[in-house]
């Protein structure tokens, strides 16, 4: 019984010199099969980049585990080789990525700050809109970060604003919005250089004439314009509340008078006869009427450096001067 048991069994067994893989039908050890068969082929090794991780990680494991590499899923939703990572990142943004020396080596590493942010980096506040509500508070804030990183340096503010008003002369904001920006001046320890690069008009032009004494500076070809306060449409308002709104409007423009007279040295009469209507004033204009100190424009002082003094005029013009003159 013994030996009719075991003859069965071993002729089955296979003979030390054929192949296991061909005798035996094991799915699982054909699959063994060709799993060493793959390992025995070339792998091909990215290139090594010591400045680039992915690459770098990629070449290890394909130096110690090929296999990992080789039995990649067919359909995956991951993209490849992503998983071998513990926290996978595409790419950084694009201004974060390394150039090579010679691909502009001074090229930012991050996006560049917007333009208002750049100009407040160099200290300069810029009111280029009718001051609305938003406006007045952007320019406040920035005049107290101003002062709050550096209360010594100087603050500039550069002026291209037609005031409360559009510049068809539509009311778009309220007279407090230039009396919140000049009043925030006012509390400042800074020295406070404005200059004027378009237009000064209404609440703007008192904002020009408001800067440190010395310190107001206006370019050629601006306009500064003072003109009294207009009333907001009273549309179906009823007649009492339209006259407490021309009380209010007659309240801001005596304000606006003596803040005038007070910063351009001249009466709060001569400022009132001039703002009975609108008063334009170019750059020499505004400087003769003390809203600015200074016109700039390129190559001023060499100009007037070059210009004779009065005496040398009267000399060469045969006039004595006479003491006591």
């Amino acid at each position: 019984m013994a030996m009719s048991l075991q003859m069965p069994i071993s002729t089955s067994l296979p003979s030390s010199s054929s192949s296991p893989c061909v005798r035996l039908r094991s799915r699982n050890f054909r699959t063994l099969c060709t799993m060493n068969a793959k390992a025995k082929a070339k792998i091909p090794i990215p290139p090594i980049n010591p400045k680039d991780p992915f690459l770098s990680k990629l070449a290890s494991v394909a130096a110690t585990s090929p296999e990992t590499l080789l039995n990649r899923p067919v359909n995956s939703d991951t993209p490849p080789y992503l998983d071998l990572f513990d926290a996978p990142k595409l790419m950084a943004t694009p201004a974060q990525v390394e150039r090579s020396v010679s691909y502009n080596e001074h090229r930012p590493r991050r996006p560049p700050p917007d333009l208002p942010s750049l100009l407040l980096h160099g200290r300069i506040v810029y009111i280029g809109m009718p001051l609305v509500p938003a406006v007045s508070e952007l320019v406040v804030a920035e005049l107290m970060y101003l002062q709050w990183m550096d209360p010594k340096e100087p603050i500039y503010i550069y002026i291209n604003s037609t005031g409360t008003t559009r510049d068809d002369g539509e009311t778009v904001g309220m007279e407090t919005e230039g009396f919140a920006i000049y009043d925030a001046m006012m509390q400042l320890d800074n020295e406070i250089h404005t200059v004027a690069v378009g237009a000064a008009i209404g609440q703007a032009c008192l904002l020009l004439a408001a800067g440190s004494e010395g310190k107001r500076f206006m370019m050629p070809h601006a306009k500064a314009m003072i003109q009294q306060p207009r009333i907001p449409s009273s549309g179906l308002m009823p007649a009492s509340d339209v006259l407490i709104r021309a009380k209010e409007a007659i309240t801001n423009r005596d304000t606006l008078i003596r803040l005038l007279a007070e910063h351009t040295g001249n009466s709060e009469e001569t400022v009132n006869k001039v703002m009975k209507r609108p008063y334009y004033m170019d750059s020499t204009r505004a400087k003769e009427f003390g809203v600015i100190d200074k016109i700039l424009w390129r190559g001023q002082e060499k100009i007037m450096a070059d210009v004779a003094p009065p005496e040398d005029w009267d000399k060469g013009a045969g006039i004595k001067v006479v003491d006591g003159f």
